[in-house]
C-alpha cells in the first residue's frame, strides 16, 4: 500500500525546544488515521508541519510522492491538503458563505457544486449562510471550519481536535460527518483527545509522547491495548 502522506524522521524546534523528535508516520489513500497523545505531545505541531505552517530542521515529508518540506503553506493547499485547525479559526465578522468562499481561494472556476456538497453535509450552514460566523454556536463553527477546508477540494484532510468543547450529541454528529467525508473519497488524518471515539472511527492509529511516536497499530488493536486504555481512556491496567 503506497503512502499518500509520509513523514520520515521529522524534527521540529520551537527555539531551542525540540517539539518533534524524529516522527515517522504514513497515511494511505482512503484511510482515516488517528494521532493520539496528551497535551503537549506534539500532535498539533505535526499537523502544522504537514500543512507548511512550520518547517522541520531534519527529516522529510512527502505528499503523493512529492516532497513538501519546503513548499509554502498556500501551495500545499493547492496540492490537495486541507487543514482544520484547533480552535476552528473561522472569520467571525464574515458570513458563513464568505467563510466558505475563502476556503476556495486557490480554486479556479465555478464553486457552486462544492458549496452544495458542504450544504448537504451541514444543512445548518445553508440555513445560516448569510449570518456572521461569530454568531454561530460552537458546533456550528466547527462545521463551518470543516466545510471551509472542504471547499479547497482536499484529497487529504487534517483535523485538529474537532470535538473540543462540544456537547456529546454534536460530537457524535461531527464524527458521523468525518466518516461520510472519507466515504466520499477524502483521506483523513485526525488529531483527537477523545481517544475511544477516534479509534472506533479510524483504520489505524499512532500514539505521540513528548514529540516521539511510541506506538502504532490497527485502531482496533490500540483500542484494546491496556497501555492505551490506561493512558487515554481512564481505565486502570490489570
Amino acid at each position: 500500500m503506497t503512502a499518500m502522506l509520509a513523514l520520515a524522521d521529522v524534527r521540529v524546534r520551537y527555539g531551542v525546544v525540540e517539539a518533534l523528535k524524529g516522527v515517522s508516520l504514513e497515511v494511505a489513500e482512503g484511510e482515516i488515521v488517528a494521532l493520539l497523545g496528551a497535551n503537549g505531545a506534539g500532535k498539533t505541531t505535526t499537523l502544522r508541519t504537514i500543512s507548511g505552517l512550520l518547517r522541520p530542521f531534519a527529516g522529510s515529508l512527502t505528499f503523493e510522492g512529492g516532497p513538501i518540506d519546503t513548499v509554502a503553506a498556500h501551495e500545499i493547499v493547492a496540492l490537495g491538503v486541507g487543514h482544520v485547525p484547533e480552535g476552528r479559526r473561522i472569520f467571525p465578522v464574515m458570513t458563513v458563505l464568505e467563510n466558505l468562499q475563502m476556503g476556495a481561494y486557490r480554486r479556479r472556476g465555478d464553486i457552486k457544486a462544492d458549496l452544495e456538497r458542504v450544504y448537504e453535509l451541514f444543512p445548518v450552514l445553508a440555513e445560516r449562510r448569510g449570518q456572521n460566523g461569530g454568531t454561530l454556536s460552537g458546533g456550528e463553527q466547527q462545521m463551518l471550519a470543516i466545510g471551509r477546508a472542504l471547499m479547497s477540494h482536499p484529497r487529504l484532510l487534517l483535523l485538529d481536535e474537532p470535538s473540543m468543547g462540544l456537547a456529546p450529541l454534536i460530537v457524535a454528529k461531527i464524527f458521523e460527518i468525518i466518516k461520510e467525508i472519507r466515504e466520499q473519497g477524502t483521506t483523513v488524518l485526525l488529531v483527537e483527545q477523545n481517544a475511544a471515539q477516534a479509534l472506533r472511527l479510524a483504520d489505524r492509529g499512532y500514539v505521540l509522547e513528548t514529540g516521539s511516536i511510541v506506538m502504532s497499530d490497527a485502531a482496533a488493536n490500540l483500542l484494546g491495548d491496556p497501555r492505551v486504555r490506561a493512558a487515554y481512556l481512564g481505565e486502570g491496567v490489570g
